[in-house]
């Protein structure tokens, strides 16, 4: 009986150990992380085994993803050693029994080991498995933060920010298909009125006014060009260099890839 209690909790801990990783796994996918790539985390994150360079950067520059990974950690450091401890009192109880019953000990800890270790590899069961845990990842949690960084190629000189409008602004007074910013490279996501509204995906049609303030995406240097543009004849000369300039580099694309 002295041998049950570490023969039954060692397999439990690894159970919950492999449900933790599980549920850092699928919390990371859901920051945009592919599967295996989030898998691959995950275990090296609750086992402390580190992670290569790169890697490491998409986790270290994605906040949400530093919480989660933080989590795995402190879970791994208290999942390994309270399976280090049920190991340790095994064996204590074991000697203390003078080794009595330690062959059907060692059987039961081998045949649940085992049993876990079938349930862990099979494709059925991780599937079940993971559809409770996201289910349980979305309802119970506000986890639904993409990896914008890179579905939007932030880090290769592409940028999203917000341009407060001032009266003499090159954008201000007029509507967005009058203004062109699509040839500049530049998009322009929504538009933040000055008396609080949002107008997301706005059309052609949507003036940009004074104190309003854009949410653009585009080539991070233009943006910063944008922001000091003024309208006169050096803003419009502006507008049509920075439309050449993006024609070049989109000729420099289909050079290398014919398909842009």
């Amino acid at each position: 009986m002295e041998l049950l209690l570490p023969v039954i909790s060692l397999p439990v801990v690894l159970a919950f150990s492999l449900i933790i990783i599980r549920v850092g796994t699928m919390a990371l996918m859901l920051t945009g992380l592919s599967h295996e790539s989030a898998r691959f985390q995950s275990h090296s994150a609750f086992t402390g085994v580190g992670f290569t360079t790169s890697e490491a950067e998409s986790i270290t520059m994605h906040p949400v993803r530093r919480h989660i990974v933080m989590a795995l950690m402190i879970a791994g450091n208290v999942g390994i050693a309270t399976a280090i401890s049920f190991f340790m009192l095994f064996l204590l109880s074991a000697k203390q029994t003078g080794y009595q019953n330690i062959g059907t000990g060692l059987v039961l800890l081998f045949v649940s080991l085992a049993a876990l270790w079938l349930l862990a590899s099979s494709r059925w069961v991780e599937n079940k498995l993971n559809r409770v845990i996201a289910l349980a990842i979305t309802n119970l949690s506000h986890l639904d933060i993409k990896d914008y960084v890179s579905l939007l190629e932030l880090s290769k000189g592409f940028s999203v920010t917000e341009l407060t409008i001032e009266s003499g602004d090159w954008v201000a007074g007029k509507t967005l298909a009058s203004l062109g910013l699509a040839r500049e490279g530049i998009l322009v996501l929504g538009i933040k009125r000055e008396n609080g509204s949002y107008v997301g995906a706005p059309s052609g049609d949507s003036h940009i006014h004074p104190n309003d303030t854009i949410v653009a995406y585009g080539p991070l240097k233009r943006l910063q060009e944008l922001a000091t543009r003024r309208a006169d004849e050096a803003g419009n000369a502006a507008h049509t260099l920075a439309a050449q300039a993006y024609d070049e580099y989109l000729a420099k694309l289909k050079i290398e890839d014919p398909n842009v």
